[in-house]
């Protein structure tokens, strides 16, 4: 079993701490402060001076033509006989939730029956609700989904407000009346029945853990008090959360409790006979349950009865057999070093497998009722999902598991892919599988083994299309390869126009992320199209000079710590290795510069979040390749960042700065700590948001007061004062975040380019 900080020994002998270095900045840690957002009104006025002009305000608004437009595709959830969708327009800034037909819904003009207009309750109530989703409650057979727990924010953070709405009378269920209505905190709830909800909530007094997140779970009666419930489950404090939830699928109903001890190790329990069995498996291995399956996802390699299970495989197994002592794993998945799980969805008989091949996807659809081949005793039969062209990002999730199967006129085996490309609007179809017996020209999306044995029939058709938002026949997508300092070949994607001309004048925006196991995929963005691919830079004049405009260059490196090759992509650049993200980021830097695409005056580069962290570097260790830098809700005091926010959660990701020897590698990716003088920084655009309550503000505040401090010239500083870690809470919002952001690039990178 892996060992985690959590688990040590008592009694042992603590790590040294660390010394504090000095912080002339810690008074903008006081996030709401009169004199900390007196500061922040000053920066956010430079910054709107600087960046707000007319080509700005016309950015600003094509941006939000896009985000408005009501031809983009509404996605929906099925939930009994309606199909659910949450939408923001320009009417409805905050949304409206509502819900259809799929006859409606197939038509050009939807129907849409209006359950909750979120800025008529925020108009009445006062409060700048953001809607964050609803959890229905399962009825009994035969009846339609009526009652759901509704997540609302009051500023775009973390925390919500769980409140119960009835879709049939259109309203809220009032306190008076016995309706659920939990205050606003960091957690999560789920329906045990009608009148019963397990809680994991910070709100009334409720433990939080280091990480700000909920420490107990407690059963919630209706009518009951949130402060005095039966406690059902606890993690320790210094684990990062507890999760609890019930599985009320007929006939494998079952209630989890989940002990997040950190973002990549957690322990499963099952409450069996009022008591909690755990899931014996490594914290590192990652499980799921489906009726009576059991899957397992190891992060690292696993022992099991002599067998090694490589990283990144998925296994299987009866859920009662496992529990019960048996250790007969099925192989459902291999990786290699192309390709890579990553994500599965059930529908009622078949298995979806979402697989990543050099960044590309590739979907293979498993039948549990049919053995499989490769010598792989007990897998089950796999066939490929013929959907997916080169250099896109197409992914399959089932339309609704739990109804009926299409034998009897049920869409249990009905299937959602959603397919999107650089340059291709994203795409909504709807497919059905079923078993075949033998291939037949007529099944065109028919999926078959590799010897062409018939698997699983695959026919699917496309139920919607987003519009173009630019003139994507214009620009091709190409992949390239880079080598990082220690040989690793790093993937990235190039989009560009097709007549782009290599002599190193081209305005280039180099995106990515590295971290969490996430993964950047090929995604088309009317946004990136608009403000960036089709923005031209002044045509060249004077005598014997050929005019010439060119548009920007955009670019997705897929660097260690993210998910593009799997777990071990991303152990790659984990804690002493997270220098390995960075110089393959510079990797891709250099590779663009030396194939002409740009050059150090036209490379900007831009991320958010952790991805934030990552450019920090590039401006603190990189800064002579690039330009400009971009950086958003950021990670850069890494030797306080796990007091800041929810910060704690993330030392399994970074290590942690209080013990002296992790601090020593910490510091050297700390940009906080790495600003030099006499340093020719690139121009830098640092932006966030007061009510970012994962990451927080601060950093961000911190880094820009001492950049401002040493005098570095064009540094410039901006923060919403609502929108949570999104930095936007409404369309509007995010128009000028990513206005100001793409602005700023495009000021300093095209210049005079020509």
């Amino acid at each position: 079993m892996t060992t985690t900080a959590a688990d040590s020994a008592p009694g042992s002998n603590p790590p040294a701490t660390a010394p504090e270095p000095t912080d002339e900045n810690i008074w903008l840690e006081e996030i709401y402060g009169e004199e900390q957002l007196a500061w922040v009104r000053e920066q956010n006025a430079r910054t709107e001076d600087l960046l707000e002009d007319a080509d700005y305000a016309a950015l600003e608004g094509s941006i939000l033509e896009v985000l408005d437009s009501t031809d983009r595709i509404a996605m929906v959830g099925k939930r009994g006989d309606w199909y659910y969708n949450f939408w923001k327009d320009q009417a409805n800034p905050k949304g409206l939730w509502r819900r259809t037909t799929w006859e409606s819904y197939c038509t050009d003009a939807p129907e849409w029956d209006i359950l909750l207009d979120v800025d008529a309750l925020a108009a009445a109530e006062g409060i700048e609700w953001v809607f964050h989703g609803a959890t229905f409650l399962r009825p009994a057979d035969g009846e339609p989904h009526r009652h759901a727990l509704l997540a609302l924010s009051p500023d775009g953070g973390d925390a919500n407000r769980y409140r119960e709405y009835d879709v049939e009378a259109r309203g809220f269920v009032a306190p008076a009346d016995g309706g659920f209505d939990l205050p606003t905190a960091k957690g999560n709830v789920s329906w045990l029945d009608q009148d019963t909800l397990l809680v994991a909530s910070t709100a009334e007094g409720l433990p939080s853990t280091a990480s700000s997140y909920a420490r107990t779970a407690v059963t919630l009666r209706r009518g009951g008090p949130l402060a005095t419930a039966p406690r059902l489950f606890e993690v320790a404090e210094n684990h990062m959360m507890a999760v609890v939830a019930h599985d009320s699928t007929p006939g494998f109903e079952r209630t989890f409790a989940v002990d997040y001890i950190d973002f990549f190790n957690q322990r499963t329990s099952v409450l069996q006979d009022g008591a909690w069995v755990e899931i014996d498996v490594p914290t590192d291995v990652n499980i799921s349950v489906h009726r009576e399956w059991l899957l397992f996802r190891p992060r690292q390699d696993w022992a099991v009865n002599g067998t090694v299970y490589p990283a990144g495989s998925l296994l299987t197994a009866h859920f009662d057999d496992y529990l019960a002592g048996s250790r007969d794993l099925a192989v459902l998945f291999t990786p290699d070093t192309h390709t890579s799980l990553q994500s599965w969805s059930w529908t009622r008989n078949f298995l979806l497998l979402n697989l990543l091949r050099d960044v590309s996807s590739e979907i293979r659809v498993l039948d549990p009722s049919a053995p499989g081949g490769s010598g792989e005793s007990g897998a089950w039969a796999s066939s490929l999902l013929d959907a997916c062209p080169p250099l896109h990002d197409v992914n399959a999730y089932a339309v609704d598991d739990e109804d009926e199967g299409p034998s009897d006129g049920g869409a249990g085996d009905d299937f959602w892919l959603v397919a999107t490309g650089f340059t291709t609007p994203s795409t909504l179809m709807r497919g059905t599988l079923k078993r075949g017996s033998t291939p037949s020209g007529g099944a065109a999306n028919g999926a078959y083994d590799s010897a062409g044995t018939a698997g699983v029939v695959s026919s699917h058709t496309t139920v919607k299309a987003s519009p173009s938002f630019f003139d994507d026949s214009r620009y091709e997508v190409q992949q390239h390869f880079a080598v990082s300092a220690d040989g690793t070949r790093v993937p990235y994607f190039q989009v560009a126009s097709r007549d782009l001309v290599l002599d190193g004048q081209n305005p280039t925006q180099l995106s990515g992320y590295g971290g969490f196991e996430v993964s950047r995929t090929p995604a088309y963005s009317g946004t990136v199209g608009r403000a960036w691919l089709e923005r031209r830079t002044a045509a060249a004049a004077g005598p014997g000079a050929a005019a010439h405009s060119r548009g920007g260059v955009y670019v997705v490196a897929n660097i260690r710590g993210g998910g593009e090759y799997g777990p071990g992509w991303h152990r790659a650049a984990l804690q002493e290795n997270r220098h390995r993200a960075y110089e393959d980021f510079a990797a891709v830097a250099r590779h663009l510069i030396s194939r002409g695409v740009t050059s150090r005056e036209r490379l900007g580069c831009v991320g958010g979040s952790n991805g934030g962290l990552l450019v920090g570097n590039m401006l603190t260790n990189y800064p002579e390749l690039f330009g400009a830098v971009s950086c958003g809700v950021p990670l850069l005091d890494m030797r306080r960042y796990t007091r800041l926010s929810a910060g704690h959660s993330w030392i399994a990701e970074y290590g942690d700065p209080d013990v002296a020897e992790q601090w020593e590698f910490i510091r050297t990716f700390s940009p906080y700590h790495l600003l030099r003088d006499g340093v020719e920084y690139p121009e830098t655009f640092i932006w966030t948001a007061t009510s970012d309550d994962r990451v927080g503000p601060v950093q961000a505040r911190k880094m820009a007061a001492r950049m401002l401090a040493m005098g570095i010239p064009n540094v410039w500083f901006h923060e919403a004062l609502e929108g949570g870690h999104a930095g936007a809470s409404d369309n509007r919002q995010a128009a000028a975040l990513q206005a100001r952001s793409q602005h700023f690039l495009w000021r300093t990178l095209a210049g005079d380019a020509s």
